[in-house]
């Protein structure tokens, strides 16, 4: 349960790890959103939107992209396009499209989910995929789509099982949909070109979700990305949800400058993560797993709740997410390296422990 408010023990400077959301546009951002060209985007004549689907379609390799508000509609769309009423998509019991986004596909398509076990590093077992596929018998729903997500809890996917898993899905007739809401995380984490990597990954995918409001920093907006004809009819769905934005081109601009100009960056964060789970490790208290790209977990000891730490780190300055038994701290473009050497400082003060050397 985050943390809303800040105590009067807190200094003025907070950081704030609980999510890479909480990215603010820079003055070069913002300028270029002032500056967007704009049509009615609802009748397909804003040039910034236009032009921003033509990019990021350009960049990942598919026909065309859909700018939808957020990645939690993008994925709806995604699995309102790909299944009907009565059908049925795989996803993972961590995934986002299954647990964190409102159970949208049930709610408003009467899609039926079929959560999967996660394995250790994020994937889900080949084997389990295939058996959780229905039969063709009307006592069963039509198992149509399988959604997997890179990266995943800040792990990324190896393409190997990327290749494997989709293939093996095609095998069984089903459709296959990727929440790659932090793609480019994954994409500059496998190292070289990050656009030929984020190609290379979404490449094994029918349909294909990309966030511009995390780690790359732009306020609102996520792209979805299939064939000319699934994003026309993905088109349809976000104006059944609400959303037809007019000149939504002062939001695409932020997100043409984050695609442009905050992908390579990415790697500053991994490497403040890493600089973080590093100088965290051996607190008392804490278990703390390795950081793969932006984010690190923490799992307080027996004793001590994640609440409990979470408020200790509030009150000196230090914001961070926390789960039963689970802290998550996330960096972004708005945490420098300096900002991540006083996380360090702060948690391992909160849990009373000497500064190292």
């Amino acid at each position: 349960m985050p943390i809303s408010d800040v105590t009067d023990e807190q200094p003025g400077r907070v950081v704030d790890l609980r999510s890479d959301t909480v990215t603010r546009p820079g003055a070069d951002m913002r300028r270029a959103m002032a500056e967007a060209e704009v049509g009615d985007d609802v009748f397909a004549d804003d040039p910034t939107v236009n032009a921003l689907q033509d990019r990021i379609a350009e960049r990942l390799g598919f026909e065309a992209a859909l700018f939808v508000s957020s990645g939690t509609q993008s994925n709806l769309c995604a699995l309102l396009t790909h299944c009907g009423r009565g059908d049925e998509y795989i996803a993972g019991q961590s995934a986002h499209v299954y647990r964190w986004e409102g159970g949208g596909g049930a709610v408003l398509g009467g899609i039926q989910p079929q959560p999967l076990p996660h394995r250790a590093d994020g994937t889900l077992d080949p084997a389990d995929i295939a058996a959780a596929v229905k039969p063709d018998d009307p006592h069963f729903p039509r198992t149509r789509l399988l959604c997997l997500e890179d990266t995943i809890g800040g792990r990324v996917v190896p393409v190997d099982y990327l290749r494997a898993a989709t293939g093996l899905a095609r095998e069984h007739g089903l459709a296959t949909h990727l929440d790659g809401a932090r793609l480019f995380n994954a994409a500059v984490a496998a190292g070289g070109d990050p656009y030929e990597q984020a190609r290379l990954i979404a490449g094994h995918f029918d349909s294909v979700s990309v966030c511009f409001s995390k780690g790359l920093g732009a306020p609102v907006g996520s792209a979805l990305l299939g064939s000319r004809e699934f994003v026309a009819r993905a088109l349809r769905w976000r104006k059944a949800l609400g959303g037809g934005m007019r000149q939504a081109g002062i939001l695409a601009a932020g997100a043409l400058y984050a695609l442009e100009h905050q992908v390579a960056r990415l790697a500053e964060d991994h490497a403040n993560a890493a600089l973080f789970a590093e100088g965290i490790k051996g607190v008392p208290g804490l278990v703390v797993g390795d950081a793969q790209t932006n984010m690190v977990f923490a799992e307080p000891a027996p004793g001590l709740s994640a609440e409990e730490v979470q408020e200790r780190l509030a009150r000196r300055g230090l914001r961070c997410a926390g789960y039963p038994g689970l802290l998550r701290f996330v960096f972004h473009l708005d945490v420098s390296r300096a900002d991540t050497e006083e996380a360090v400082r702060i948690v391992r003060d909160a849990l009373d422990v000497a500064p190292r050397g």
